[in-house]
């Protein structure tokens, strides 16, 4: 009886602690970690938070390793809200992998998600199929004669290529590059014939006819690439792919500083100006979340990585 009072009694402590540090954050910088792909959504954010609390934010990318050295500075780091990590779905992809001993929901604590961007499937002109229908039947007819390319074994558009080959039930070839527009050039000279490209990569060769796309990897059909019907709607119910971007902190982090960072972060997606440089920047606004719509998210989107890795076989490396 006593033990359990007490463990009530440094409960209590500990909240009101959370809480009174809470009322004093921020007093000093912080800084958001980002590891793959570009720092642009977390460059608009910093400016946002720094405005709204008070405090200079900075900016360190922290490249390599698949996002495994961004995740470990973080992970190392005080859990005081002054460290905070860009999430991207190579975070979950490596959980799923197993490729990282650091894991997206068990060692961090989730913020908020600020923005979603999908994939589109696009191929050389040179590919005799104009939908989506045209190209399962050709490939279903030349088992191993097309090739996809990707930005590496164990990336986002790895992952697209196998489920597509998965769901769809065809036989393609997969070519990894060192990087996502390696992978998309290779697709623009011939070189392989198609890929899962990131719709803001994908953009601008799409509207100069260097590839053709065909299909976009969210449920729905995306205002990024207008007139490209979505897989799951086309063809393949329930094929989704997305890219996506979120922040979050050290396991351990007071409540009351993720629940206030939440509200800032919240306020910058509420903000007119900051949507319009998102999607000028290529990304989609996310709905307005709590840590705990989040934390849902990145569970979801860990099992549906790993689901498909066991069933294929799939590894990092």
């Amino acid at each position: 009886m006593k033990d359990r009072l007490l463990a009530v009694f440094l409960s209590i402590l500990a909240v009101a602690a959370g809480g009174a540090y809470a009322q004093d954050y921020p007093n000093r910088v912080i800084r958001i970690v980002v590891g793959p792909g570009p720092d642009i959504v977390a460059r608009l954010f910093s400016s946002k938070i720094s405005e709204t609390l008070g405090q200079s934010v900075i900016v360190e990318q922290r490249p390599g390793a698949g996002g495994v050295i961004a995740a470990q500075t973080v992970a190392a780091a005080p859990p005081d809200g002054y460290t905070l990590l860009q999430a991207t779905a190579s975070y979950t992809i490596n959980t799923a992998l197993q490729s990282a001993s650091l894991d997206l929901g068990r060692d961090f604590a989730p913020v908020a998600m600020v923005s979603t961007v999908p994939f589109v499937l696009v191929l050389h002109p040179s590919v005799p199929a104009k939908t989506l229908s045209d190209l399962i039947a050709y490939a279903k007819a030349n088992p191993g004669k097309l090739n996809y390319a990707s930005s590496g074994n164990g990336t986002p558009p790895h992952l697209a290529g196998e489920l597509f080959k998965s769901t769809a039930g065809v036989d393609i070839v997969h070519v990894p590059y060192r990087e996502a527009n390696s992978g998309l050039n290779a697709v623009v000279s011939g070189a392989v014939q198609m890929m899962f490209s990131i719709a803001s990569t994908a953009q601008s060769q799409i509207a100069g006819g260097t590839v053709r796309g065909i299909g976009v990897t969210s449920l729905k059909p995306s205002p990024l690439v207008p007139g490209i019907p979505s897989i799951a709607q086309s063809v393949l119910q329930d094929f989704e792919v997305i890219g996506w971007n979120g922040f979050v902190v050290p396991n351990g982090t007071p409540q009351p500083i993720i629940t206030k960072l939440n509200a800032t972060i919240l306020g910058g997606l509420a903000d007119a100006d900051l949507r319009a440089k998102l999607s000028t920047a290529g990304y989609e606004p996310a709905a307005s979340n709590s840590p705990e719509d989040f934390a849902k998210f990145i569970a979801a989107d860990t099992g549906k990585w790993t689901r498909l890795a066991i069933r294929t076989n799939i590894k990092a490396n």
